[in-house]
């Protein structure tokens, strides 16, 4: 028996799945919103497996990733919404539409000239589905940082942003100042310092846009490092026999010190 093409065993083991007689119950009673959750959380196994350069992890992990895509698709087919085609024909009409330089009679000197052309185009969409704001379609489920990163990104697609330094840095130190400011009242309104602090990482993130960098990424770098050097200091402070519970703040501080100067 000729064996199917892979993506068609796929769609059909997905279809076996959700079959009222004869599938899994866990997967017949999924809906768009309760798998949602796992769509992150595959997103995310993906980058950590391209972080860590594990590729034949990432293969696998690719493959959970397309299985959700797999999972919408029959659900949308089950209520006359989409179907696998449909979806595979809709990202290959964008991306004709989005690169006439490549399938059309446009042409584009470099890659500054082709982000330029992909943001008006995305503008043009955006203006036929009557969104006729900038920052219309920027999904709100997006990570917060990321989120902010692309608000500023549209704002100053239409002017509406600095063009030197300067006054970005001074926002920032300015929102610091209105933290402060905040948290040292006498009586603290916690809902205006949180407003505040948000304020103060908007204002961060727009630094990181104007210095060329992902806020996002920054972070989770920042993060890894941090990780990194507190794996460090307990192994420290056990080597000294102790636990941290029992070494005190100054000890802790001083393997850390130590652990920044292994590193330079």
């Amino acid at each position: 028996m000729t064996q199917p093409m892979p993506l068609q065993r796929l769609l059909t083991i997905m279809k076996t799945l959700r079959d009222p007689q004869v599938g899994c119950p866990w997967d017949r009673k999924q809906t768009f919103a309760t798998i949602a959750p796992y769509t992150l959380e595959e997103t995310y196994e993906v980058l950590d497996a391209i972080e860590r350069q594990d590729y034949a992890e990432l293969r696998d992990e690719l493959g959970d990733l397309l299985f959700q895509v797999v999972f919408y698709a029959q659900m949308g087919q089950e209520q006359g919404l989409f179907d696998f085609d449909q979806v595979c024909n809709a990202i290959s009409d964008k991306l004709e539409r989005r690169h006439p330089h490549i399938f059309g009679e446009a042409e584009a000197v470099d890659s500054a000239a082709v982000s330029a052309r992909w943001e008006q185009l995305k503008a043009d969409e955006r203006a036929e589905k009557a969104l006729h704001s900038a920052l219309d379609d920027i999904p709100n489920a997006l990570p917060a940082l990321m989120k902010a990163h692309k608000i500023q990104k549209r704002c100053a697609a239409v002017g509406f942003d600095w063009n030197t330094l300067g006054p970005v840095v001074g926002k920032v130190y300015e929102e610091l100042d209105e933290v402060m400011h905040e948290a040292q009242q006498a009586v603290v309104d916690e809902q205006k310092l949180e407003e505040e602090i948000g304020d103060l990482l908007f204002a961060t993130v727009n630094l990181s846009r104007h210095l060329g960098h992902k806020a996002e990424k920054a972070l989770q770098v920042a993060n890894r490092k941090f990780e990194r050097r507190f794996r460090q200091v307990e192994e420290i402070v056990q080597s000294r026999g102790l636990t941290m519970q029992e070494a005190t703040l100054e000890q802790m501080e001083e393997a850390w010190q130590q652990v920044k100067r292994l590193e330079n």
